[in-house]
């Protein structure tokens, strides 16, 4: 019998090696807010208010829950962040979090932004891939329309083909610099319209090499078919599938929606079913030569991917399997396999502090709902701490 490859996620001198004693008080200080509900709710909504009355509370944020997310305002501080996550073997993709204003000057400005992180990642191996949201691109609501087969308005149709235009701007400019780029998962009722514009460019760039990247959010409970799905179109059609792997992000909003408007529930019946799909979409994955970006911060998922890896032969800095997580989450998971010689992606979220709160109030709402990966980090950071006061 093959003995299971080691992982151990439990060397926290590894995890926080790039974290300075300053650095890990403040990271102390973020997961203890978070850890509270009462406190992260609290902060949320001072946090709104600070910035509705314009008072100077910038300085604050990039101290804490900022200075803890993201990456940086600009691709230049962004890339500082990611040169020292290099130093570790860590690789990342500069995350423009900036949601559109809902005009066509913000939509533009997004494109042209993204548009910016490829061209930095060109010829910069720490930089592998991009990502965008399709609704920095275009209006949402016309996605909307056009997934429940409402006929669209002269005007409708020619701002979704701008979207569509700058979608495709988007893949074209990656494939020409030969740089993967991850298309965001983002809510049901319009999914399927960028399910469609992905797929589409899958076929169009994902010929040679596999530039476009879907994903896939296995907290819908129909989400494995629909992967399957694509792996037997994209055989047919001759391209390679790239898959991202998530759990998900809209579970609430999702729930509510449905209530509200009388259709079923896409959302699984429970956490056990979200992480038997899951794990069930990451082994199909690579049973089926998929290229795949497992983006969890569940330690078995990727001990589970470690573990198929040897299985099935692939070398563990393989182009085809990177595991991603989120800046300032999960460090133990990121620097323990990245010092293994996996290839692993951190998300570096970036953009104006003030424009990315959004981004940030999402971040700190779903780490309270979430006690146990709060907790988890919260202890993991005490720890570190207390490993290097003893060390001293």
């Amino acid at each position: 019998m093959t003995a299971k490859p080691s992982i151990s996620f439990e060397n926290l001198k590894v995890a926080f090696a790039s974290k300075s004693d300053a650095e890990l008080r403040r990271m102390h200080l973020v997961f203890a807010m978070l850890n509270n509900k009462f406190v992260a709710d609290l902060g949320i909504v001072l946090t709104k208010i600070g910035f509705a009355l314009h008072l100077p509370i910038k300085g604050i944020m990039r101290q804490t829950m900022f200075g803890h997310f993201c990456g940086g305002e600009t691709i230049a501080e962004c890339t500082k962040a990611a040169q020292d996550l290099a130093k570790y073997g860590v690789l990342s993709t500069l995350d423009y979090s900036v949601e559109g204003e809902g005009d066509e000057a913000s939509y533009d400005q997004s494109c042209a932004e993204i548009l910016k992180t490829i061209d930095k990642a060109e010829n910069q191996s720490s930089l592998p891939f991009a990502v965008f949201k399709v609704t920095g691109l275009g209006d949402f609501r016309i996605m909307v329309k056009v997934q429940a087969g409402e006929k669209l308005s002269e005007e409708e149709s020619l701002a979704f083909e701008r979207l569509k235009n700058r979608f495709d701007q988007l893949c074209n400019a990656a494939f020409q610099k030969n740089i993967k780029i991850l298309v965001d998962a983002e809510e049901s009722w319009f999914q399927d319209v960028i399910d469609t514009m992905t797929y589409e460019a899958m076929e169009k760039y994902n010929r040679e090499s596999c530039i476009v990247y879907n994903t896939y959010q296995m907290y819908r409970h129909e989400m494995l078919a629909r992967l399957k799905a694509a792996e037997k179109v994209a055989k047919t059609k001759g391209y390679f599938l790239g898959a991202k792997l998530v759990r998900g992000a809209y579970m609430e909003k999702e729930a509510e929606r449905a209530e509200e408007m009388g259709y079923p529930n896409p959302i699984q019946p429970n956490k056990s079913a979200t992480d038997r799909d899951y794990n069930l979409g990451v082994q199909f994955c690579i049973e089926n030569d998929i290229y795949l970006v497992s983006g969890s911060h569940n330690e078995e998922s990727n001990r589970l991917v470690v573990e198929l890896m040897e299985k099935h032969g692939i070398a563990r800095d393989s182009e085809r399997i990177y595991f991603a997580q989120l800046y300032g989450m999960s460090d133990n998971i990121s620097f323990n396999l990245a010092k293994e010689g996996y290839k692993v992606l951190k998300y570096l979220p970036y953009g104006p502090v003030e424009k990315v709160m959004p981004y940030l109030m999402r971040r700190a709402s779903e780490n309270s709902s979430i006690a146990g990966q709060s907790s988890r980090e919260f202890s993991m950071i005490k720890k570190e701490i207390e490993r290097r006061k003893g060390s001293e």
